[in-house]
């Protein structure tokens, strides 16, 4: 979106402040910021992954980490320019309820064919295991990513069909208060 200047024209400016829930300020602030770290204004997949393992230093952060950058990088060149980042950030930071259960869905939806099939389920959360590592005590009905895989799933495949639509997967979430806390995880992360 912009070279290594520190400023974004103002036709930019307007159609960021206008695509996301930040004001004019807080768009050139983080700009500010993803040009100093990313003077050529993209983020490649090995940089997100640093990012990641310094919010992250207790547990392998990398595979989740890839998984989060194949959301953020909308139009898959392998990169994250300003407006993808911007953009992804306003959803998972600000976003209502509805748009934030639309960005995990598809997080958790690896082949985007609309459905979030059980393996898809159990890479994503075998991801967020590891990269929580030992900080956080699980309830022993969710003491392995299977068994957590397998709750969700009975809670919210209502027609049984191995498979979680998005209308399920935002119902379930609704319903269930510890996936909905889990959506906070994405929370400023980057």
């Amino acid at each position: 979106m912009g070279k290594s200047g520190s400023k974004l024209r103002q036709d930019q400016l307007e159609d960021i402040t206008r695509r996301t829930y930040f004001t004019e300020k807080e768009v050139q602030q983080w700009y500010r910021g993803f040009m100093k770290d990313c003077p050529n204004g993209q983020l490649d997949s090995a940089a997100f992954q640093t990012i990641y393992r310094q919010f992250f230093p207790f547990g392998d952060a990398s595979k989740f980490a890839s998984f989060v950058f194949n959301v953020f990088d909308e139009n898959k060149d392998g990169r994250i320019e300003f407006g993808e980042f911007i953009q992804a950030l306003s959803v998972t930071s600000r976003g209502t309820m509805d748009e934030k259960l639309k960005w995990a869905f598809k997080l958790y939806d690896l082949d985007s064919d609309g459905y979030i099939t059980r393996q898809e389920m159990l890479h994503i959360v075998d991801a967020i295991y590891k990269m929580m590592g030992n900080t956080v005590e699980l309830p022993e009905e969710e003491s392995t990513p299977e068994k957590r895989v397998d709750r969700i799933f009975a809670l919210m495949d209502k027609n049984a069909d191995g498979r979680l639509s998005l209308q399920e997967f935002a119902e379930g979430s609704k319903a269930d208060p510890s996936i909905v806390q889990a959506l906070s995880l994405y929370d400023g992360l980057v």
